[in-house]
């Protein structure tokens, strides 16, 4: 089938068609086009902000200790000294809990059985001159006033290693709780502080990044180990006191004050 142009032409009714396609695939990618741009967002423009990072220490006084108390024996043959050991760590551990109560947790927290070397020069091998056994146990403690009395009573029952004390708290939320929230305080005063200086003001916080709260223990070392006692009086121990640190780090959005 034919159609006439208007110059006279036929021209086939297919290419017409054909034609009339093209020109709706075209005006349909343009319409597509179009709205694409107008769905792409602008960019936005950029943030002004300050950085800063506020520190707290809150100290506190320890109402917690761990006193890591040892037995160590030594025996020409292995099982000897692991039976030596046994027997004066079971002594050592009543004449304890005999000095604490009930209120005390004891715990052993390592134990190692090891032959003793004697050592040659000349490059030789060196041999075997016995074994010797370490129990450790840690007393935690919350009477503070009974430290001394524990370790004379351990001593005096075979213990041979005070190897360290450890002060701490029961409850560290709460001393924890503090110095973060001293350390926040104080990362925003120093935000209006810069911003104020700049001729600025703080809009709003951007992100908080924060360490967590590290409490430092205190710990008292005792110095050789201690066979016997002869004093009366208890070995004197002092607690002091512990420190608890936080870190905040504060990003604050920044515009120009209002004239």
């Amino acid at each position: 089938m034919n159609c006439r142009t208007k110059h006279g032409y036929n021209m086939p009714m297919g290419c017409a068609l054909g034609n009339m396609r093209c020109l709706v695939a075209v005006m349909l990618a343009c319409a597509v086009a179009q709205s694409s741009a107008r769905a792409q967002p602008s960019p936005a423009s950029p943030v002004s902000s300050i950085r800063v990072t506020g520190d707290a220490k809150v100290t506190a006084r320890p109402d917690r200790v761990q006193i890591d108390i040892g037995v160590s024996t030594r025996a020409a043959q292995s099982q000897e000294a692991a039976a030596q050991n046994a027997r004066q760590v079971d002594a050592m551990l009543a004449a304890v809990r005999k000095a604490t109560g009930p209120a005390a947790d004891l715990k052993t927290i390592s134990y190692s059985l090891n032959p003793t070397y004697q050592y040659h020069p000349n490059g030789e091998e060196p041999t075997i001159t016995g074994y010797s056994a370490l129990n450790v146990v840690q007393v935690t403690l919350d009477d503070l006033t009974k430290i001394g009395t524990v370790i004379d009573s351990a001593t005096q029952a075979g213990a041979n290693h005070v190897q360290g004390i450890q002060f701490t708290l029961r409850d560290q939320d709460a001393v924890r709780t503090a110095a973060l929230r001293q350390a926040a305080t104080r990362a925003r005063a120093e935000a209006d502080v810069l911003a104020a200086a700049l001729g600025l003001k703080v809009v709003r916080v951007l992100s908080v990044e924060e360490n967590s709260p590290r409490v430092i223990p205190v710990r008292a070392y005792m110095g050789a180990p201690r066979t016997m006692v002869t004093a009366a009086a208890p070995t004197p121990v002092e607690a002091g006191t512990l420190d608890v640190t936080a870190d905040v780090m504060l990003t604050v959005e920044v515009s120009p004050t209002a004239r």
